[in-house]
């Protein structure tokens, strides 16, 4: 069991309807020590790709990526949800489902900060369908940028998502897969995965 695995077990919460909450130390009040440790564990798992920019989508992405950039020495870009007063330019946008909030979203991200040249990780804190990936992945595409690889804290290895970025030949390391969670009895079963 890795450290996030652990901490998982002893910080999360299942609750029906395939939740896991996790907001004492990954989403809502934030973990900086623990973030460093997801940091340099992806910059192991990434030590061969080049990585030029982080693309998260914003509000949970935005502080595990600013930590994890700082493994590659390289900006955070992330996708905003609505459209402000202060955005200007040409923007690349993407629809998205939110498995949590149960709605969809237009992303954008400003044409100024992604180019053809940017070779670009992905990192996000949940992987549930997929859907807000792919939605990263169009506006990586729209930009001619290519995906460098992705970096997930927890995927939900029972839904569909990681199946399907996997399949599209992307490299995605999730740091916890769960395999299977029990609201009743507040049990988590992970996937074995390599060590780095």
């Amino acid at each position: 069991m890795n450290f996030l695995e652990e901490r998982i077990i002893k910080d999360g919460i299942v609750k029906e309807g395939n939740i896991l909450k996790v907001d004492s130390f990954l989403n809502h009040q934030l973990d900086v020590s623990l973030f460093e440790q997801m940091g340099i564990e992806w910059a192991k798992r990434f030590q061969d790709v080049e990585v030029n920019k982080i693309l998260t989508i914003e509000a949970s992405g935005i502080g595990i990526a600013c930590v994890v950039a700082r493994q590659f020495d390289v900006p955070v870009v992330f996708a905003k949800k609505s459209h402000s007063v202060n955005l200007d330019g040409d923007m690349y946008t993407a629809e998205v489902e939110s498995f949590t909030h149960k709605n969809k979203n237009q992303v954008i991200v400003s044409k100024k900060f992604l180019n053809n040249d940017d070779k670009v990780l992905i990192i996000d804190d949940f992987l549930a369908n997929g859907c807000a990936l792919q939605g990263l992945i169009s506006i990586i595409n729209q930009a001619g940028a290519s995906v460098a690889g992705i970096g997930i804290a927890i995927e939900k290895g029972f839904q569909n998502g990681g199946q399907i970025i996997r399949n599209m030949g992307y490299k995605l390391e999730s740091l916890a897969i769960v395999d299977s969670m029990d609201a009743s009895t507040g049990t988590i079963e992970f996937r074995e995965q390599k060590l780095y």
